[in-house]
């Protein structure tokens, strides 16, 4: 097999194992009596689902600089919003 097709067939086939193996374990963590770690333990899960999403189909690996800025900007602006979504959720 050349490195196109590997390229191509495996990596996603990968990724989508990687995303699988992370879903059982959002399942099974869910499950779990954690207390407050959980909170914590399902968002790294989800970070790492979306780092998964977006290095390898989105392709932000091979992007332009430009590209790169945006998907960060768009992170941290997210951020922002739970941020300041939690904070007026836990004044109240």
């Amino acid at each position: 097999m050349d490195r196109e097709f590997r390229h191509i067939v495996f990596v996603p086939v990968l990724v989508w194992i990687g995303l699988m193996v992370l879903l059982g374990l959002s399942l099974a963590y869910a499950y779990w009596p954690a207390g407050l770690a959980k909170f914590a333990v399902g968002l790294a899960i989800a970070a790492a689902k979306a780092a998964l999403i977006g290095a390898i189909f989105m392709q932000l690996r091979k992007a332009s600089a430009i590209v790169q800025l945006a998907a960060a900007s768009g992170v941290a602006w997210l951020s922002l919003l739970f941020l300041f979504s939690f904070a007026e959720f836990l004044t109240r």
